[in-house]
Parts: C-alpha cells; sequence; structure tokens
C-alpha cells in the first residue's frame, strides 16, 4: 500500500490518496479530494484499475488524464493526477516510496 498526500496549491483542494495492490498488477484506489472534478472522475471510473495501464502510457494519456481532458474545468497545471500515479507506482512496486516537490520561487 502506498499513502500520498497531494497539497495542489492554491486551489486548497488537498487530497489523501491510497493506492493498494495485492498481486502487483491491478490496483485500488482510495481518493478523498475536496476536489468536485477528482471526485467526480472516481465515481464514473470506479477505484480499481491495472496498474500497468496507468503506468505504461505516454504523459498525459492514461485513463485518469484521458477522463481530465474530456471533463475537467480548463486547468492544465493540476498536479493531483500526477500524484495520484506516483502513488500508484509505489503501491505496484514500481518505484521507492520518495516524496516528489515542485517548489516555485520568485
Amino acid at each position: 500500500m502506498a499513502k500520498v498526500i497531494i497539497d495542489p496549491g492554491v486551489c486548497g483542494f488537498d487530497a489523501t490518496v491510497e493506492a493498494i495492490s495485492d498481486d502487483g498488477m491491478e490496483v485500488v484506489l482510495k481518493v478523498d479530494s475536496g476536489c468536485p472534478a477528482i471526485t467526480a472522475m472516481f465515481d464514473e471510473l470506479g477505484d480499481t484499475f491495472d496498474g500497468y495501464e496507468l503506468l505504461f502510457a505516454q504523459p498525459g494519456t492514461n485513463p485518469l488524464y484521458e477522463y481530465a481532458a474530456d471533463n475537467f474545468p480548463q486547468h492544465g497545471g493540476c498536479v493531483t493526477i500526477a500524484g495520484i500515479t506516483k502513488a500508484v507506482e509505489v503501491a505496484l512496486g514500481m518505484a521507492l516510496p520518495t516524496n516528489a516537490s515542485i517548489t516555485i520561487e520568485r
């Protein structure tokens, strides 16, 4: 299991993600987010995914990004889906549980 806490920035829609995989292939995502678009995505897509389909896709083309492209408000800088994908990487043993970050300087 991997647990990821995402602070997406100024929108304030923090998200907590638990990614669970018993077989290293299928992943169950438990996502708690204040973002209506993220909540609607999981309401429609469900919570169980082929982890390889999420990870081994060209950037921006896995099922989560494809849903977002068709249904999210225009906000290309949203980091939440990237954070969810990182949780899947760790849950499937494809990445070490190391923090990632974006730091903005002026």
